[in-house]
Parts: structure tokens; sequence; C-alpha cells
């Protein structure tokens, strides 16, 4: 059974991934429809509500896919999962991605509302090495270099496909 744990920048493909992961049959969760309540402006979800979130997806499915970028969601994650995969790639390739990404109506009302917040998500990306809390490089490197199972470094677009 195939478990993984799935995370990196924003922009890096962790969704895209994840939609080919769950095209293969692992149920899919996306960290961003709970780690955050529906605030204005948005403020992160206790981790404890999350986590029954997340315990409740488990057991619901024996193979699947959860990812994100919050290390500290994954990290209570980490000990189901078999495989980790760090998408580790250029940032600026991710602000690319950002740049050329569909609308997510499960994270905006509209497309315009998404488009009105790619400044400030480029910004975001930029930070990734700088910042130094459970969203950045650091945490990432942690989470990655932690992990005892298979894992994976992905580091282009490419790659993604393979």
């Amino acid at each position: 059974m195939r478990k993984v744990i799935l995370f990196g920048n924003s922009g890096s493909g962790k969704s895209t991934l994840a939609a080919k992961l769950n095209g293969e049959g692992l149920a899919h969760l996306d960290l961003d429809t709970l780690a955050w309540l529906p605030t204005d402006p948005p403020e992160r979800r206790p981790l404890d509500d999350a986590h029954v979130e997340i315990e409740h997806f488990l057991e619901k499915h024996d193979e699947w896919v959860i990812e994100g970028c919050y290390a500290d969601l994954l990290e209570l994650v980490k000990p189901f999962a078999n495989e980790a995969i760090f998408m580790n790639l250029p940032f600026e390739l991710c602000q690319q991605n950002a740049r050329n990404r569909p609308w997510e109506p499960h994270k905006y009302k509209t497309k315009e509302a998404q488009d009105k917040n790619l400044p400030m998500l480029l910004d975001w990306i930029a930070g990734y090495v700088t910042r130094k809390d459970s969203l950045s490089y650091t945490a990432h490197k942690a989470l990655f270099d932690g992990f005892e199972g298979k894992k994976r470094e992905i580091s282009s677009n490419r790659q993604v496909f393979i």
C-alpha cells in the first residue's frame, strides 16, 4: 500500500503530482483545505483541530497522498507514510508555475480573486529559502532528511511526470 507525503514551496507542482497519483488510485488530501480558518484575513487553524481531520482521512483510506507546504501538519502524518516526495524546484520556476496555474476553485471563489492574490503569492514563493517557519525550505529539508522510508526529491517540472 502506498502512503505518500508530498511537500514543497508554493507553485512547485504538488497539486499536479498529487492529481496524477490520485488518478493512479491514491486518495488525495490537500492540506490547504484544512490548514486555515475561514477568516479574513486567513488564520491558521489550531494544529489539534487539523490533526483530527487528518486522522479521519487516514481512517477512511488505505492508500493516499497528502500534500501541502505545512511541515508541522506533515510531521503528524509522517509516522503513517511509507514514501516522501520533496518538490524542491528553484523559486523562479515555482513563480512561473504560479503565474500559469489554472483557477483553483477549492481555494478561491473566482479566477479574478486568485489573480488578485498573485503578487502576494509571488513574494511568498521568493521568500521560501529565507523564511524560518513550518512552510519554509528549512522545515521541508528537515522533514525530508528525517524521513526513513522511500524518498525522492524533484527539482524540475519534467520530473513530475516521470
